[in-house]
């Protein structure tokens, strides 16, 4: 496929419809940032079936736009995410074998088809990111909690293991397997300052800034090589999964040679020959 055809083939998110939803809201900021809302304060945003099937539909929506970056937050002062609906857990005790495998992989499929998107996703996290919450975290590229935030892994408190939504691998990446068997296996929660600590958390950020520095953070992401940063978050993603040294240099000596053919990098190296601000087209 040329430049040209992927060019006529990516929505402008100036021209956006978001699609219709239920549990979540969608809205755009400045023509490139995207914010994603769990809205259901009166139910502490928490998770139910269709959330999960919003996720597939926000993520599917959104991966072919020019989105530079996605924010997600939680609605209300509260909580960020307190996991899977308790009044809704016998809907999934209902289910037969087949039916609950794929009421599984819709859930692990919409948080990873947001862990896939090909730009950065940013969560600002206040109260509690609980159980299905923290994946939901975890599957962030980055993560600003305000000092009200805090994590636990409460899988084994309702029967289930960590090995939900992704969260057995992404946690252990993440802090290290030693913290992640004792985050896991205890169901403790983990605040704030414990999680920038050991790296669950990017930084702690004043509540009251909380979500601006989060459009700060988008906006600094905005405002560089549009593939630029798409490889590089391809990058980082897939070389957590490669097996050697070796296949982490192939991906990235492929990705720095496509950029080479793109309009962004002489770009750059003109503006900066002639101290300006480049502008970027992602072509």
């Amino acid at each position: 496929m040329t430049q040209t055809e992927v060019r006529e083939n990516t929505a402008v998110l100036s021209n956006y419809e978001p699609p219709q939803l239920e549990t979540l809201t969608l809205d755009v900021l400045d023509g490139k940032i995207v914010v994603l809302t769990i809205n259901r304060p009166e139910r502490m945003n928490s998770m139910v079936v269709k959330m999960f099937e919003e996720f597939n539909t926000v993520a599917h929506a959104l991966r072919d736009t020019d989105a530079r970056a996605l924010i997600i937050r939680g609605a209300g002062d509260r909580v960020f995410c307190a996991g899977f609906d308790l009044d809704e857990i016998a809907v999934i005790t209902r289910m037969g074998v087949r039916e609950f495998l794929r009421f599984q992989e819709t859930a692990t499929g919409g948080l990873a088809a947001l862990h896939h998107l090909p730009f950065p996703v940013i969560a600002a996290i206040h109260g509690a990111a609980s159980g299905g919450g923290l994946s939901l975290a975890l599957a962030c590229d980055i993560r600003l909690v305000a000092p009200t935030a805090k994590f636990n892994a409460a899988f084994v408190k309702v029967g289930l293991s960590v090995g939900e939504l992704g969260t057995s691998w992404q946690l252990t990446r993440l802090v290290g397997p030693g913290r992640a068997a004792e985050i896991a296996y205890t169901a403790r929660f983990v605040d704030a300052e414990e999680a920038a600590r050991i790296g669950l958390a990017n930084r702690v950020v004043p509540s009251e800034d909380l979500f601006d520095e989060a459009v700060a953070v988008a906006e600094a992401i905005a405002s560089n090589s549009p593939g630029g940063v798409r490889m590089s978050k391809r990058a980082l993603q897939r070389n957590q999964e490669v097996t050697s040294y070796a296949a982490a240099l192939e991906l990235e000596n492929r990705g720095q040679a496509l950029l080479t053919r793109g309009a962004d990098m002489p770009e750059a190296l003109a503006a900066f020959k002639e101290k300006r601000a480049p502008r970027f087209t992602g072509q």
